[in-house]
């Protein structure tokens, strides 16, 4: 590495590091592309947000009655999901 009279030093604490398991440095340019590219939040109210809180809880509540399908994907769950359903 070069040091030039130009560069600013950066003292960083290793156990901080450690800690957080690692440290990345991006410029700004791409940290705002990364931002913009993330799945965006949505918040619901009104009667969307009740429809939306109901339909977790019982979907919760199925799962844990034992009355959810898995597998390795999606199309596979839902053929176990059909066979039962006969």
């Amino acid at each position: 590495m070069c040091y030039d009279g130009r560069m600013a030093t950066i003292t960083l604490s290793k156990t901080k590091v450690e800690k957080q398991k690692g440290l990345v440095v991006l410029s700004i340019k791409e940290y705002q592309r990364l931002l913009h590219a993330a799945v965006p939040t949505h918040y619901l109210t009104g009667k969307a947000a009740i429809k939306l809180d109901k339909l977790v809880e019982k979907s919760l509540r199925e799962h844990r009655e034992g009355k959810t399908y898995t597998g390795s994907s999606i199309s596979d769950a839902v053929k176990k999901f059909r066979i039962h359903a006969r």
